[in-house]
């Protein structure tokens, strides 16, 4: 099918007239009569109404409309991909769980990337199907996904399924996170019990697979308080812990110099026995650029300082 005149049919659509599209696109009127005869000869379907106040898409026009601009969007951003002035930067695209030493070892990498190198880089924070979901849509090269280690053969055989290759970064329990001036952190052995009268902020994404045909399983935290907040980005929770001295999280093991700019406080308990694994996935046919390597370099020295300790 001629491209041309797919384009010419989807202005004749969004004028509602072979004149005003004519006008637009610098083409005489026959010919813009002739390409769209033609589209309908070929396809056996009729594009439009012809009727006294314009052209007017039929059923099947409609359908073949919505498909020709995605088709002609799809051309676009090849080219614009392609183009002289962008085909030349590196690029660097991962998406990863809201967690805070890895956000750690992305700022450090970033500031790794030299002056003169051209670069786009795309950090992307969601849950952990998002990420599985992004890399096989190349959305995303690189992701890491993070979910409970019970669930270990469920993710795996998913993940072998669909052709990713995985590699453990990380395994920790959760710490309790708090401001530094919460009563919970005077408590020598804090129990869930503990938590009740506290407000909890929780991240939204607590869903995993749990069967291989796709089924999910609500999996949460300990259910120690009676309310909680839910809250999308890390930079607002440490903003309410830091003003709330009755708020507490579960996270992953943060950063030293992060508690010391929020006044947050991070505690392990003996009653959380959970283990999570923090997984970095790609396509298996995906090679490593440079850009990749030396993150995942910052990403395995930023774990080794922070999760090491705990």
């Amino acid at each position: 099918m001629n491209l041309l005149h797919m384009k010419y049919a989807v202005v004749v659509a969004e004028t509602n007239s072979i004149n005003k599209a004519a006008e637009k696109l610098f083409v005489g009127q026959p010919n813009l009569s002739r390409a769209i005869k033609e589209i309908e000869s070929n396809l056996g379907i009729t594009l439009f109404e012809r009727k006294a106040k314009g052209m007017f898409l039929t059923p099947d026009g409609e359908v073949f409309i919505r498909y020709a601009k995605n088709i002609l969007k799809q051309i676009d951003e090849v080219e614009t991909l392609f183009n002289k002035n962008s085909y030349s930067k590196n690029r660097f695209s991962i998406s990863v769980p809201r967690a805070s030493y890895i956000a750690e070892a992305f700022a450090k990498f970033t500031e790794l990337i030299e002056n003169n190198i051209k670069a786009e880089i795309f950090y992307n924070e969601t849950d952990s199907m998002s990420t599985i979901k992004s890399v096989l849509q190349d959305d995303y090269k690189l992701g890491i996904i993070r979910y409970a280690e019970s669930f270990d053969k469920y993710y795996k055989s998913m993940m072998d399924e669909k052709g990713i290759k995985y590699e453990i970064i990380a395994e920790f329990k959760y710490v309790l996170l708090m401001n530094k001036n919460c009563p919970l952190a005077s408590v020598g052995n804090i129990k869930n019990e503990d938590l009740q009268n506290y407000i909890e902020i929780s991240h939204s994404d607590t869903y995993v697979p749990f069967l291989p045909f796709g089924e999910l399983k609500k999996v949460g935290q300990q259910d120690g308080s009676q309310r909680k907040i839910y809250v999308f980005e890390r930079a607002s929770q440490f903003e309410i812990l830091s003003q709330n001295k009755n708020a507490y999280m579960w996270v992953s093991p943060i950063p030293k110099n992060l508690e010391e700019r929020f006044g947050l406080l991070q505690r392990s308990t003996e009653f959380n026995t959970k283990v999570y694994k923090d997984m970095l996935i790609n396509k298996k046919e995906y090679s490593y650029t440079q850009l990749d390597t030396m993150f995942v370099e910052q990403l395995i020295k930023s774990k080794r300082d922070t999760i090491g300790k705990y």
